[in-house]
């Protein structure tokens, strides 16, 4: 069973930037996509981001395309993502997620989850 363990969130004030980190246990780290979600409040979790195993192919929510970049290391078991021109409704705890395929970039095909960690941006 996977390991994940993310890393980096904060308190931002609006227009900052951040970057999430997420630490895989493991030696099939590099075989698999992986992705980010996201939970708000009293909302339901909400794709953010997604890679493909070699990192050749993304995926981003309408939400975050142009500020949000998903990248990885696999010599590291790393998944990153860099929040610039952060909002107020980026608030949410964010997930890392583990694909079920190396190459399934769909919201849907993500399975393993981190614990989450929080981001807070203020206006």
């Amino acid at each position: 069973q996977v390991q994940l363990v993310e890393s980096g969130g904060g308190l931002v004030q609006a227009g900052g930037s951040l970057r999430l980190s997420c630490a895989a246990s493991g030696r099939t780290f590099s075989s698999y996509a992986m992705g980010w979600f996201r939970q708000a409040p009293g909302k339901e979790r909400k794709f953010v981001a997604a890679i493909t195993w070699s990192g050749g192919s993304t995926n981003y929510a309408d939400s975050v395309k142009g500020r949000f970049t998903i990248s990885r290391d696999n010599a590291k078991n790393t998944v990153y993502l860099q929040m610039n021109s952060l909002k107020p409704e980026d608030t949410a705890v964010y997930y890392c997620a583990r694909g079920t395929t190396g190459w399934g970039l769909h919201p849907s095909a993500f399975g393993s989850w981190g614990q989450g960690t929080q981001v807070t941006v203020s206006s």
